[in-house]
């Protein structure tokens, strides 16, 4: 059984988180790290709440020395917090900067001691459970995967590889480290490979100018479509960046072509489901395909299409609708989940959504086809963010970019829509959107 670093950084000095414009270097995280494993509770499982980024890489680690395993629920709201509770005995949280839980037992993350601290950096063996990841809950219930400290460290060595990121280079993220994505490209793949990540999680675009300013160059940001979105709309400039690293959903090859130009850097995108882990990558500005990270390859069987190697465990079953070009080489054609049937013809929320989006004016929206629709005659529905954009403009623009089958209806306009810190929308919200635009009885 091979044991596994929880840092890729060999020298005590090196830097591998900023707090502000403060460095945190090795010798202090090996210190903090210390305190924090000491004030944990014996408990098996425990959900880590940290905002601060940096605290939360620190939690991650201290729970892998205590044997415990992190949950990664999709949202943290009080009904599912509940249900989790009941399924792992002992779940408790631990916050940070005065977050707490209404439901979870509560530890509040130490301030750093002066005299404690670990000679060695931590190891720890490949298959011990380090956190388990749950399904968004966009498409239903959430439903939870495990995940062992080797595969989690592999796949961030594989990721840094696919990306060529090495040496002096600082993540920020403009997602939650509780979400897979933000585990992975966030926090492993900095901490694992010898990087830096900024504690911060930025949402405004200034907020994001300002984060990028207060660290070295080779900055890479990594983020979502959503928050892509809002920076291109404020038309200012960024501090320099290395690269941009896009996930969550899909990205339309004009945006990344537009973010290319603004800020002189390449957009990849990483491909990847909660089941698996980082499956792929792509720029997205040089073509539809998406390649295998290193390791891993796709097949074919009688019950779809498979994936398995390297960091993702064996023999996992596509959620998504893919067009192998080969073992490491496919093209994605949306989410089977997604897939609408209207008067014989069909499509993909997400191919709707893209279409939406690429209107003038419209700086939100989204498709949602309700329950039961597929087995009657009930029309798409589509939420749009829209204040400058007159319906009728609205509608026009749409009827020239997709089927009439698939034209909303109703199509309500409003102020905003209820993303998660990912940018995702889950059905539940959706749900709740539809029913109290039905109560107002406005199509719009």
């Amino acid at each position: 059984m091979s044991n596994i670093p929880f840092l890729g950084h060999r020298d005590r000095s090196a830097v591998v988180a900023w707090r502000g414009d403060q460095p945190v270097r090795v010798d202090q995280f090996l210190s903090d790290l210390a305190v924090v494993s000491a004030k944990l509770p014996e408990r098996r499982f425990l959900v880590n709440l940290c905002v601060d980024r940096y605290r939360f890489a620190v939690g991650l680690a201290a729970a892998l020395i205590r044997e415990q395993v992190s949950l990664l629920p999709p949202t943290h709201a009080p009904e599912l917090l509940q249900r989790l509770k009941k399924t792992y005995p002992g779940l408790y949280a631990l916050g940070d900067g005065g977050v707490q839980s209404d439901v979870l037992e509560t530890v509040d993350y130490p301030e750093r001691g002066t005299a404690a601290t670990l000679d060695d950096m931590p190891t720890f063996p490949a298959s011990r459970a380090a956190a388990i990841a749950f399904t968004s809950g966009s498409t239903g219930e959430p439903t939870p995967h495990a995940k062992s400290w080797g595969r989690l460290a592999l796949g961030a060595v594989h990721e840094a590889q696919c990306l060529g990121l090495a040496g002096d280079i600082t993540l920020l993220g403009t997602v939650p480290p509780q979400h897979m994505y933000g585990l992975e490209s966030t926090v492993l793949l900095a901490l694992h490979n010898g990087l830096a990540l900024h504690a911060a999680r930025p949402f405004y675009p200034a907020d994001i100018r300002v984060a990028l300013e207060q660290i070295p160059e080779r900055r890479v940001l990594v983020t979502t479509p959503v928050h892509l979105r809002a920076l291109l709309a404020e038309e200012k400039k960024l501090p320099q960046l290395h690269l941009i690293l896009c996930a969550t959903a899909p990205l339309s090859a004009e945006m990344a072509a537009e973010a290319e130009a603004r800020y002189l850097a390449p957009v990849h995108e990483i491909f990847g489901f909660t089941e698996a882990g980082m499956v792929a990558a792509r720029r997205t500005t040089q073509g539809p395909n998406w390649h295998a990270l290193p390791g891993v390859r796709l097949w074919r069987d009688r019950g779809g299409i498979r994936v398995g190697g390297g960091h993702v465990p064996a023999d996992v079953p596509f959620a998504d609708l893919i067009e192998l070009e080969d073992a490491h080489t496919f093209s994605l054609h949306g989410r089977s989940a997604d897939l609408v049937n209207i008067a014989g013809k069909r499509s993909s929320i997400g191919y709707l959504n893209q279409q939406l989006l690429s209107i003038e004016g419209v700086q939100d929206g989204v498709f949602f086809l309700p329950d039961g629709a597929q087995e009657s005659v009930t029309r798409l529905i589509a939420f749009v963010v829209a204040p400058a954009l007159s319906r009728n403009a609205l509608v026009s623009a749409l009827r020239a970019r997709i089927d009439p089958a698939f034209m909303p209806r109703p199509l309500y306009y409003v102020d905003s829509l209820p993303r998660a810190a990912t940018g995702k929308l889950t059905r539940e919200e959706l749900i709740r959107l539809a029913e109290a635009a039905r109560e107002r009885g406005a199509d719009g």
